[in-house]
């Protein structure tokens, strides 16, 4: 599938302020099953530094330093990419590997560690947890394929364009929650059976909301022994396939923000945006 973007985001300030560093994650990550064949970011004003580097998790950053005053900071993206077939995608498990929490080779325990920790699971969290377990045996892709189910059927999803994501606890309690609360509830019912997961922004070719504005996506990924890294999307209630485009995964929601930065003034700050995405049927080449 091709999958072409445009994305422009737009901050305006009441008066002039002096931009810090900033820190964006809008380029795909890297990926087998991803080709990029076009991207472009065009930032007003000028930086007087820009650097493309990977960061600690494998993110594709560019980072922008500026010089003098401005009243506002403009990012446009124009990204096209070629996604693979949605086999690609699909979770799998080497023979003997289908028990739950999984056995991680002591090569990949240590690197995965961080995906395991974070503060004891809620109660709430840990009885569904529990009665996911119990209806999923001991396969984690039958926990898996039921834990993204009860998302997408008992959370309805909902709009929050700002704010930070919720805890799993309040999500569960109120019934509803944004992609990214979603997300973070997914990645803590993993935790708590054992199973490294990270959490994921970027787009999607449908959204699962009937909208007519177009919004950033977030979706959780779990580390399957001897396979990789896979996502679901509880959202949409499927596993992520060729219709999404990660740009950023980290161990939590703060490591993935499309912009991260500062300035400095007084002044009070509005922040816009519009984004396009089209997405064409390609035959398979080879």
């Amino acid at each position: 599938m091709r999958i072409e973007i445009e994305h422009e985001t737009t901050y305006e300030y009441s008066e002039p302020v002096r931009l810090g560093p900033q820190t964006v994650r809008l380029r795909p990550r890297p990926g087998a099953a991803l080709r990029e064949l076009d991207f472009a970011l065009n930032v007003d004003p000028t930086p007087t530094l820009r650097l493309e580097c990977l960061d600690v998790m494998g993110n594709r950053v560019v980072r922008l330093r500026f010089a003098g005053e401005t009243r506002h900071l403009r990012l446009a993206i124009r990204l096209a990419v070629e996604t693979g077939a949605p086999a690609d995608y699909m979770p799998f498990l080497e023979p003997g590997q289908a028990r739950l929490p999984p056995d991680y080779p002591a090569t990949d325990a240590a690197a995965l560690a961080p995906y395991l920790a974070g503060p004891p699971a809620e109660p709430a969290v840990a009885d569904l947890a529990g009665r996911l377990q119990g209806q999923a045996g001991a396969d984690p892709l039958v926990y898996l394929e039921r834990l993204n189910r009860w998302i997408y059927e008992r959370i309805t999803p909902e709009i929050r364009p700002t704010g930070a994501p919720r805890t799993p606890a309040e999500t569960l309690a109120r019934g509803r929650g944004a992609c990214r609360d979603q997300t973070v509830l997914f990645v803590a019912l993993c935790r708590a059976a054992g199973l490294a997961a990270r959490f994921v922004s970027g787009y999607q070719d449908r959204s699962a909301m009937e909208t007519d504005r177009r919004y950033l996506h977030a979706w959780p990924e779990v580390y399957l022994p001897g396979a990789g890294w896979y996502g679901y999307d509880p959202t949409r209630g499927m596993v992520v396939s060729n219709g999404h485009v990660a740009l950023a995964a980290a161990l939590d929601p703060a490591g993935t923000l499309p912009l991260e930065g500062s300035y400095f003034g007084g002044a009070a700050s509005r922040v816009g945006f519009a984004l396009t995405i089209c997405a064409h049927e390609t035959a398979a080449t080879g």
